[in-house]
């Protein structure tokens, strides 16, 4: 017999993050513990905003299905229990956790993969140029920057991040907020600039207007790629996917849709929902295949958990078991 234990969490932000459709001031997350008597698992999640689901919903997802969790279920299990998102994330990589600490194997045992440290993006979110400009250059010491556009001029603010780091490598998002117009306008001019890739640009209601455009950057899927389900739809619209454990539910269903996406040609983009290293753990997992890995979270926040990850100018060391796994 196990017992669940669901703790809502807030982490607060170093300063206001802001997407093209809102502005986080602090992370939400739930926190999922699965404990067998001797041995707990634990696990973090923040949830798919733009789908609806916030803390309160997830903790009732994980709830309703406690007596199955309680009498034991199998990773396997909760796939039919749980839809993807943030509860099956947080449940799916608690049992993750918990089976590692039951049999004494790492996270990389069980799945027979040799970790390496990984180089993450660091994000910098719509302000002025000036505070762009500025964001980038606290961090210029960083490989790589992700830029959030979609509200203003992305060619002026790239000219500004590139101003604060000329020596990054830039990749873009828009968060679904341009048009097919807008790209047709813009990915040249921003390939000349240095960005070398351009995420989720147009509404995932207009994904086929992808069909048959020849884009100069990289495309990445993000909100139009929630799971292995989504592959085929996106199969000559995208070239890459961004794979997000909130999305997923979990990391039984990410590291299927790692596979099958790379069996099908795609190259892979790891990202995050914001939360501490707790929620960033299972994602360096996935971050071991991926082309770019955006596992930021704990960069933006003014506070991290216990046992944190450890991050030096935009390089992951592999985590401890004593954070996850």
């Amino acid at each position: 017999m196990s017992h669940v234990k669901v703790i809502q969490k807030q982490w607060g932000l170093h300063k206001p993050f802001k997407i093209s459709r809102d502005v986080h001031t602090h992370s939400e997350t739930i926190i999922c513990e699965i404990g067998d008597g001797e041995f707990v698992g634990r696990a973090e999640a923040a949830g798919v905003s733009y789908a609806g689901e916030t803390t309160d919903s997830i903790q009732k997802q994980i709830e309703d299905i406690s007596a199955e969790l309680e009498a034991g279920v199998s990773r396997e299990e909760l796939q039919q229990l749980l839809p993807p998102g943030g509860a099956r994330n947080a449940v799916d990589c608690a049992l993750w956790d918990l089976e590692a600490k039951r049999s004494g194997r790492s996270i990389w045992e069980m799945i027979g993969w040799d970790p390496k440290p990984v180089t993450t993006v660091y994000t910098v979110g719509i302000a002025s140029l000036d505070e762009m400009r500025d964001d980038a250059a606290r961090h210029s010491d960083h490989a790589q920057i992700k830029v959030k556009v979609g509200i203003g001029d992305p060619l002026e603010q790239i000219r500004a991040i590139r101003a604060g780091a000329p020596g990054s490598a830039i990749v873009i998002d828009a968060n679904q907020a341009w048009s097919i117009a807008d790209l047709e306008k813009f990915a040249e001019p921003l390939q000349g600039l240095g960005v070398e890739m351009i995420e989720q640009p147009m509404s995932t209601d207009d994904d086929e207007a992808l069909r048959g455009y020849e884009s100069p950057l990289p495309l990445c899927a993000d909100e139009s790629c929630a799971t292995t389900a989504d592959l085929d739809r996106l199969r000559g619209l995208y070239s890459m996917v961004n794979i997000k454990l909130d999305k997923t539910g979990g990391l039984t269903e990410a590291l299927q849709l790692a596979a099958q996406a790379e069996s099908m040609g795609f190259e892979l983009m790891v990202g995050n929902m914001l939360g501490s290293s707790l929620a960033m753990a299972p994602s360096f997992v996935i971050a071991q295949r991926c082309r770019y890995v955006d596992l930021d979270g704990p960069l933006l926040q003014s506070e991290d958990c216990d046992n944190p990850m450890h991050y030096e100018k935009g390089q992951v060391e592999v985590f401890t078991p004593a954070l996850w796994g």
